[in-house]
């Protein structure tokens, strides 16, 4: 452990991640399996993000919002897993102090914009289906971009506010972070001064950046789901619930293991619960996007196959 003399006693510069897995024979399985799932994860979430970008009948706002999400999915696992597979290749698990307060920002960045995200694509779909007639002028293109604007800036201001209470810990003692990529629930557990303060910070600020947004879109899906019903086509029901579904799938996968992860207070037991849950907010959730947008969408899927096989094969 690597300590430096500071004002207070001694200061830890370093960090040692556990991984996923002890074992070292398990290790190679470990690494070939994220590396797919990175792979995977940034080619599914490009090849969505070009498709958007290339195909004209996707220039809509409820595919600008998906766009932006495929970018943050992109940021998110770019975040955790790379850095990750390096320490499997060098078989060094040490990360600096610094570089540990970098990542928990940019992740706590990119996730909350992801959060906020959400919340903008089903306000989205209740302006789309409750509200036609003023479709147009109330999601407008400027509208759209202040929506994206401000889920970045509430995301910063929470990141911001987090990096700085954690910065005013003291680590002085064991420096060993029971997980694969540094996150406040595991620092807290190593800090040496009390970090009551900082554990309800987490909680408030946690609860208001689930509560209000969960609240939001509940509202906005039972207007949602009451227009639908009076629709008389079966086809357009058929149409809007897909589009809908896709949506409230995402929301319940990234909400659920959020609450479960942030939402505890002083819970050391559950360490190795966290790493799963780590996965699933790091890994799974941003490589089921693609496929849960695309697999019951005919103009994505569309729209992917010209991109991954040319327009001149399908004329």
């Amino acid at each position: 452990m690597d300590l430096e003399a500071g004002t207070n006693g001694t200061a830890v510069t370093e960090f040692i991640l556990l991984g996923l897995v002890e074992t070292e024979q398990l290790q190679p399985v470990v690494f070939v399996l994220f590396l797919f799932a990175y792979l995977v994860t940034v080619g599914g979430n490009l090849s969505i993000l070009t498709a958007i970008l290339v195909e004209p009948k996707l220039h809509t706002p409820m595919y600008f919002f998906l766009g932006n999400l495929s970018a943050l999915d992109v940021g998110c696992i770019t975040v955790t897993v790379p850095a990750m597979l390096g320490r499997l290749l060098s078989h060094k698990r040490i990360i600096s102090y610094d570089a540990c307060v970098s990542q928990l920002f940019l992740f706590y960045l990119l996730a909350g914009t992801d959060c906020f995200l959400l919340t903008a694509m089903a306000y989205d779909r209740f302006l789309a289906i409750c509200r036609p007639l003023t479709y147009s002028t109330r999601m407008s293109h400027t509208v759209q971009r202040i929506l994206v604007a401000a889920s970045w800036a509430c995301a910063l201001t929470n990141a911001l506010t987090h990096v700085i209470a954690l910065t005013t810990l003291n680590f002085c003692g064991p420096n060993v972070i029971n997980h694969f990529y540094c996150d406040l629930p595991q620092l807290f557990q190593l800090s040496c001064s009390s970090t009551q303060l900082n554990e309800l910070l987490l909680f408030a600020v946690g609860f208001l950046m689930a509560g209000a947004p969960t609240v939001l879109i509940i509202t906005s899906y039972i207007y949602v789901a009451a227009a639908v019903l009076q629709i008389r086509s079966a086809e357009g029901r058929k149409k809007a619930f897909s589009t809908c579904g896709s949506h409230l799938t995402v929301v319940c996968l990234f909400y659920g293991t959020g609450i479960f992860n942030y939402m505890r207070l002083g819970s050391e037991a559950a360490s190795d619960k966290d790493k799963g849950v780590g996965v699933f907010n790091t890994v799974i959730n941003p490589m089921l996007n693609p496929l849960i947008y695309s697999l019951r969408n005919p103009d994505v899927q569309g729209a992917l196959w010209r991109v991954l096989v040319g327009r001149r094969l399908l004329t």
